[in-house]
């Protein structure tokens, strides 16, 4: 899989832009803040519909243009597929897949894959775990796009529950407070209602949050060998690197899901209903929802000790680096072809040993997109294609 040519159109800094491409490695060459990020940020949008760099779509249209046009021919199996996404903030986003209008913008999910390694990575070692569940999330996406709308389906479901808590909790919290007196009809019966409404939301949740908790766990068991192998190499072998999930579910499913235990869904929902039940009184006194896949996280650790906090700033960006070249190893295994590698001002932050190891790891890619501020920056054994990208304007080098 290769992309063979990318336009832009009032996408970040660029009101125009062309970049035609190989497969192989190519390098875009540019000091901090001439456009080189935004190349390579259009690709990643086009493979996920999100920006690695920003949460929401606002950034990513040039200042005082209504909306954003990126294009991209994309090469798998000696057929070429043209994608094209229209970003309108405010407004629904849309698609065309083949030049024919796509119903919704995630059908184009799976016609482009890529997997994309930025200096921002460092928060999967060192950042809140809603950059752990992402990193989770976008890869079950990536290997599976059926997995997005039940991702979508959980996130309504969620901000449902939570409104009907905040708006229902002073309600619900007369009915916890005191026992019911002569007169109080009224009362009980809108808390009744309340609790009716909030069961049925909690079947809801089992219901998407369970499937989503499988396809997680399942995800998590693929990819523990690979991540192992990856920070082996990365790291010339100087720790064990594992990864583990932190359920927020009751304590006994909890520790067997930590131990690598993969229960089906139907355990999983039985058991989220059970935590919602023992959890009720909490949730209605905080307003929130306080358990689910939304407060889970990935526990990392090096050997016996947790990455976040222990591991050093060179071992926390190998931990973040095996993280992403396991995700692609399992990619190419599940499709039978390379994802598209995209390395955003990577080599830099990395020391010689890890530049070189790197570039050995990636050698043999379908297509590896690298940006970067200086050519010194790029190991010698990485040749290919060099952009020069200077003030949005990108010229091809020799």
């Amino acid at each position: 899989m290769h992309v063979r040519h990318l336009t832009v159109s009032d996408f970040r800094s660029y009101p125009a832009a062309e970049l035609p491409l190989e497969p192989g490695v190519t390098t875009l060459v540019g000091l901090n803040g001439q456009g080189k990020t935004n190349l390579v940020e259009a690709i990643g949008y086009l493979a996920t519909l999100s920006s690695h760099r920003v949460a929401t779509d606002q950034p990513l249209v040039r200042f005082g243009a209504e909306q954003a046009v990126i294009r991209g021919a994309v090469v798998r199996d000696g057929r070429e597929t043209l994608v094209e996404l229209e970003i309108n903030p405010g407004r629904a986003n849309r698609a065309r897949l083949g030049r024919a209008p796509a119903g919704r913008p995630r059908d184009v999910l799976g016609t482009l894959r890529t997997v994309l390694f930025a200096p921002e990575d460092l928060a999967l070692v060192k950042g809140d775990p809603s950059e752990r569940r992402k990193f989770l999330d976008d890869l079950l996406v990536s290997r599976q796009p059926r997995w997005a709308s039940v991702r979508g389906d959980y996130d309504k479901v969620l901000k449902q529950r939570n409104a009907l808590l905040k708006s229902a909790a002073p309600v619900l919290r007369r009915g916890q407070r005191r026992t019911p007196r002569p007169g109080d009809g009224p009362v009980e019966d809108a808390r009744a209602s309340a609790l009716h409404t909030l069961d049925i939301w909690n079947e809801h949740l089992a219901s998407v949050g369970s499937q989503l908790l499988y396809a997680r766990l399942r995800l998590l068991r693929d990819l523990g060998p690979y991540l192992a192998k990856a920070y082996d190499e990365v790291s010339a072998g100087q720790s064990d690197a594992r990864v583990s999930y932190k359920s927020s579910l009751r304590e006994a499913a909890s520790a067997s899901i930590a131990a690598g235990e993969v229960p089906d869904i139907d355990q999983l929902r039985t058991e989220i209903l059970a935590t919602l039940a023992e959890l009720r009184d909490r949730e209605v006194e905080r307003g929130m929802s306080l358990a689910g896949p939304h407060r889970d996280d990935l526990v990392l650790s090096l050997g016996d000790l947790p990455a976040k906090g222990y591991a050093s700033h060179g071992e926390s960006w190998s931990f973040a680096l095996g993280l992403k070249l396991a995700a692609y190893q399992l990619l190419r295994h599940d499709l039978g072809d390379d994802p598209v590698l995209i390395l955003d001002d990577v080599f830099a932050e990395l020391d010689s040993g890890r530049r070189e190891r790197l570039a050995a790891m990636v050698a043999d890619c379908d297509q590896v997109l690298i940006t970067a501020a200086v050519d010194a920056d790029v190991p010698t054994t990485l040749t290919g294609r060099t952009y020069a990208v200077s003030l949005g304007e990108v010229a091809l080098r020799g």
